[in-house]
């Protein structure tokens, strides 16, 4: 079963850069960060395949399904960019450079294209970006493990990071200096992402969540008020900002995990968080492209003169031409996750087995309370509202992982240690968790 509840988180994302990327709402990245949030939860679920598989094989795992619809976008874009007159165009962002059309196979470097393609290659940092959080994934896991306690030392790195860089005025040639800045600015949400799914996250009190939160958030809007963009309230615009305001949206959404009982009786918006997962690497790659077409579309039609029409109509097509995009190049994601190609992905709720639901008697071990917002757990120590080990595809979702089973031995022998939450044990008061950095007057309550 997969985890509903970042399903729609993810499916909030991409909408919210839809809508972005349509109107310009500069406010829309202070409701909703959502690169923040999607790297975040790319994150957890890296972590999750780490856990469970061997580094090189999560990495060209990762790779095999997010390289493949970005091949075919190029297939069709790079072409068409050179016969409309890429190689002569004067004054492009990106001029025609040979080696460089080498970043549409594998995108270490922003993949280029002609001023008159930008719809096409313009949203693709995040697709470079993503190659290289996956690629230094296994370091980033090893070292947070390692660090044990002080693994929170890991979020802060990156916001040390850019104060070194603004003070030193560091820089490194364009191709290298946009990867780095944006991994620094989204370094920390997916780390954030680790801590979601080894668990320290869910081990943190709810008042240290919402205290750290509200100052991030704080900080963030205050430097931005002095480091204003082009537009003054667009978080896009200034590094230092998303980075603060994007991991405290983080720590608030993924620190709870709340029931998503209702949406199944949601029948649309149910289907809709499917679709939007199933097919979030093409509906990425391919909206700008529906958005750009939507004038030609109207002026074609002559109904361009919309009045105050103009933004249902815009959006309700930008909405269509994607899902056209959908029908014809999303089952190229089926194929780079080893599935049965479909022209329409399945969005349908998996059929349950008839009759009630067996009781399952608690085991040892897993006992005790559980974090505000948190579900029980199963006898495998898996959390019931949808936190299973895999997704419908075989791979793992994101997720805390299931606690180790502790078996008590035969009667008459020696039974071991249980393992309870946050410190506790057997007759005696709750203490601090050795690994929480949080001070223990600050500890969640038992």
């Amino acid at each position: 079963m997969r985890n509903r509840y970042l399903d729609l988180l993810r499916a909030a994302a991409i909408l919210r850069v839809i809508v972005y990327h349509l109107f310009g709402w500069s406010w829309l990245s202070i409701v909703m960060p959502a690169m923040g949030v999607m790297f975040a939860l790319a994150g957890s679920l890296t972590a999750a395949s780490l856990e469970r598989r061997p580094a090189p094989q999560v990495v060209t795992s990762r790779l095999r399904r997010l390289l493949p619809p970005l091949w075919l976008l190029g297939l069709l874009a790079v072409p068409t960019m050179i016969v409309l007159g890429w190689a002569g165009e004067k004054g492009g962002e990106h001029p025609l450079t040979w080696w460089k059309v080498a970043f549409w196979i594998l995108p270490l470097g922003d993949p280029p294209g002609s001023e008159l393609g930008v719809d096409a290659w313009e949203p693709l940092w995040y697709i470079r970006a993503y190659v290289w959080f996956i690629v230094l994934s296994p370091v980033m896991w090893f070292v947070w493990k390692k660090l044990g306690p002080a693994c929170w030392l890991l979020v802060l790195a990156p916001f040390v990071a850019i104060a070194l860089l603004d003070k030193s005025g560091f820089e490194l040639p364009e191709t290298a200096d946009v990867v780095m800045w944006d991994f620094v600015t989204y370094g920390a949400c997916w780390v954030t992402g680790f801590a979601h799914r080894d668990g320290r996250l869910r081990k943190l009190a709810p008042a240290t969540v919402v205290f750290l939160a509200a100052i991030l958030a704080g900080a963030a809007l205050y430097y931005q008020n002095g480091h204003q963009g082009e537009d003054a309230w667009d978080l896009n615009d200034v590094s230092e900002s998303q980075s603060l305001y994007s991991l405290a949206f983080v720590l608030l959404f993924l620190r709870w995990q709340p029931s998503m009982a209702w949406l199944p009786k949601l029948r649309l918006a149910d289907r809709a968080v499917t679709l939007l997962n199933a097919r979030a690497v093409t509906i990425y790659l391919w909206h700008n492209l529906a958005i750009a077409a939507i004038w030609p579309i109207l002026t074609f039609l002559t109904v361009d003169d919309l009045g105050h029409l103009e933004k249902p109509v815009t959006l309700t097509l930008t909405l269509a031409l994607t899902a056209v995009a959908v029908l014809l190049f999303g089952w190229v994601e089926d194929v780079a996750a080893q599935r049965r190609p479909q022209l329409w992905p399945d969005t349908t709720a998996p059929v349950r087995a008839a009759g009630p639901p067996k009781a399952e008697a608690p085991e040892p071990g897993f006992t005790g309370p559980v974090p505000a917002g948190w579900p029980e757990v199963n006898r495998a120590g898996e959390p019931l509202a949808g936190w299973g080990a895999a997704g419908r595809d075989g791979e793992p979702v994101a997720g805390r992982q299931p606690a180790a089973r502790h078996q008590a031995e035969v009667a008459g022998a020696t039974t071991e240690k249980l393992d309870l939450p946050a410190g506790q044990r057997p007759g005696k008061t709750p203490k601090k968790d050795e690994n929480s950095l949080i001070p223990t007057w600050w500890a969640a309550k038992e």
